[in-house]
């Protein structure tokens, strides 16, 4: 299995590159399952991008620290940023500069934080049903500890204290994307391509703001079921490829 290491960090990672396939343009697809977000949870999905673009681009997928096979120490002073350099690093290893962004559900926010951190090297960024805060920062929390759960037994010299500070690094503030603000959206030039979310983890609520403040967003509103899925993989590719 394929291995980026850095810093006590170990990312794993899937490369559709091959020989022919470096020279395409290139995808960081930044999967679902909020902590736990790994590369399997792409086969839950409606439709899957590891499927749908690997013939005209070079799909990057990765999983998370401490997430899938991926592994991580733990800090109070993890958070987003943290992610946001986990991504970029792995980039460089790859010798890859600039790359579209491609995320769902934690992938949203993960999108917006590449973006940030380092806008010229961030073609586009398509967000699927983004996370976001709508009076449920308690399902935030509880996905939190759940996962953190899973992780103490084998971390005994993280202390409690620093479990809770992570937690509220990552879903404490009042943002709605947590890591970015709505100014940051408002000077937000990157082409995007927003899915509609619409359940309490992923609220309507955020998808509408990133069509409403950032100024080049294509939004779709159905794409999920039937007929809407073909669609929706077409617009997409048509985005992907109109940004390129």
């Amino acid at each position: 299995m394929p291995y980026f290491e850095r810093n006590n960090i170990a990312l794993y990672y899937e490369d559709s590159g091959g020989d022919a396939g470096e020279h395409l343009p290139a995808i960081l697809l930044l999967a679902p399952g909020g902590m736990k977000s790994s590369i399997a949870f792409w086969d839950q999905t409606p439709w899957d991008p590891r499927a749908a673009l690997k013939s005209q681009f070079r799909v990057i997928a990765m999983d998370q620290r401490n997430a899938g096979n991926s592994k991580a120490p733990v800090s109070r002073e993890d958070g987003w940023h943290s992610y946001t350099a986990d991504q970029l690093a792995l980039m460089d290893h790859l010798s890859i500069d600039r790359f579209h962004a491609v995320g769902m559900c934690i992938g949203g926010p993960y999108c917006m934080g590449l973006i940030a951190a380092a806008p010229a090297r961030v073609i586009s960024a398509t967000l699927f049903q983004t996370i976001g805060l709508d009076g449920n920062r308690d399902k935030f929390f509880h996905m939190f500890d759940s996962w953190a759960a899973g992780l103490k037994p084998t971390m005994p010299d993280v202390a409690e204290q620093d479990w809770v500070q992570f937690r509220k690094n990552m879903y404490g503030n009042d943002e709605v994307l947590f890591n970015v603000g709505s100014e940051f959206l408002r000077a937000c030039s990157t082409p995007l391509m927003v899915f509609k979310g619409d359940d309490d983890y992923h609220p309507s609520s955020a998808s509408e703001l990133i069509r409403d403040l950032c100024s080049s967003v294509v939004y779709i509103e159905n794409w999920k079921s039937g007929s809407d899925i073909d669609k929706s993989i077409s617009a997409h590719k048509s985005f992907l490829i109109s940004s390129s």
